[in-house]
């Protein structure tokens, strides 16, 4: 009988103050601090980047609050909450200054760490980021407006939650598709295991609550994901060097933002990934890796 290969990322639990936190960490090395988007958490996020990273660096990635099997309180999850436990987590893990990745929403919180705490932010990474630009695509515009009424959106949760427990695997791949712009590898990109911890987070009505309360505080009325959320105009006040990594094809955050930023941001390096959609990461993880470690290593 074979052995299952060995890892150095392990799965846990710590308390910052009174929350419980779920964190993925492990190897050797300079720290880097990964970030999760919207409605994921860090061992589905960064599942194919954990385990090579380690390699040469120690890892860590929590659950934000609200998600994955972190505690979800009741309380009003915004950006400024989010970046605040991201600093609250780096203090409690003994680290000074560190390594920050950070994809979508993630990214949009890396960027306010590195903005508002830049003492904690060695170098930063931005994958397919909010905040960089408006987004594009209407049919998200649509699905997150809905979410933003007062009980539509716990109706469109609770369908989500029904259909994930009755839709094919084909059916749930096709529909994620459509809004993330992944390419044709999505047995890869959405395993059976992704979609069984996909199950398990919205089978909780907390996860619900702290989904809704974040797009909610995330939506302005005018545009989506508009007024303070768009932080363009404050990237010249990022020194640090700074990696961006999009995918090619991504609907939402199309590469143009990407290249704004990295024009804006003098030690900056844009690497742009053909055939990913929103999350290159585990799209195209092999070059995502390669571009990831390159520059850690740089």
């Amino acid at each position: 009988m074979a052995r299952p290969t060995p890892t150095s990322i392990q799965p846990g639990f710590v308390h910052i103050g009174s929350l419980r936190v779920h964190h993925m960490h492990g190897g050797r090395g300079s720290p880097v601090v990964f970030i999760h988007g919207l409605g994921s958490s860090g061992y589905m996020e960064w599942r194919f980047t954990l385990e090579p990273t380690s390699e040469r660096h120690r890892v860590y990635a929590p659950d934000l609050p609200g998600y994955g099997r972190t505690e979800k309180p009741r309380t009003r999850y915004t950006i400024p909450y989010f970046a605040r436990f991201v600093e609250r987590y780096i203090e409690n893990r003994g680290l000074r200054s560190v390594v920050v990745v950070g994809a979508s929403l993630g990214g949009r919180i890396a960027l306010e760490l590195a903005l508002e705490q830049p003492r904690l932010v060695r170098k930063l990474v931005l994958v397919n980021t909010l905040g960089l630009g408006r987004p594009q695509i209407r049919m998200a515009q649509m699905a997150y407006g809905l979410v933003t009424i007062p009980r539509v959106g716990e109706a469109v949760m609770r369908f989500t939650r029904d259909a994930l427990s009755w839709a094919s695997p084909k059916m749930i791949r096709r529909v994620a598709g459509r809004y993330s712009g992944a390419g044709s590898d999505l047995e890869r990109s959405m395993d059976d295991v992704y979609l069984g911890n996909l199950r398990e987070m919205y089978a909780g009505d907390d996860f619900h609550n702290a989904y809704l309360s974040t797009v909610r505080s995330l939506i302005n009325p005018r545009a989506l994901f508009g007024g303070n959320h768009d932080v363009t105009a404050r990237l010249n006040e990022i020194k640090v060097p700074l990696q961006l990594i999009w995918g090619a094809d991504d609907p939402l955050f199309p590469v143009a933002h990407a290249a704004r930023a990295h024009a804006l941001v003098a030690r900056s390096r844009l690497a742009v990934i053909a055939g990913a959609g929103h999350s290159p990461q585990a799209e195209r993880p092999e070059e995502f890796n390669r571009v990831l470690h390159r520059f850690l290593d740089s």
